[in-house]
């Protein structure tokens, strides 16, 4: 039997959403992962927290796919037009 308690409140432990639908973003290095410096992502959504980490749907202009990834493996672009 499911109970509810009768002043409960609202949870707020879900972590927010660190970056806007539009913001450009990079993937973070790994150490021992080659990766190209100049690739750079746009937040083309955002999605429901999966392990503690909110999701994105994540887009590059070199490729033809989007891709999903948690806020954990992504980085604020410094400079976008570089």
């Amino acid at each position: 039997m499911i109970r509810f308690q009768q002043n409960a409140r609202p949870r707020t432990d879900t972590p927010a959403h660190l970056f806007a639908i539009g913001q450009t973003v990079r993937m973070k290095s790994r150490i021992g992962l080659v990766q190209k410096t100049a690739e750079l992502f746009q937040i083309k959504s955002k999605l429901p927290v999966k392990d503690g980490s909110p999701q994105y749907r994540i887009r590059s202009d070199e490729e033809t796919y989007e891709r999903v990834t948690t806020e954990d493996n992504l980085e604020v672009a410094d400079n976008p037009s570089a």
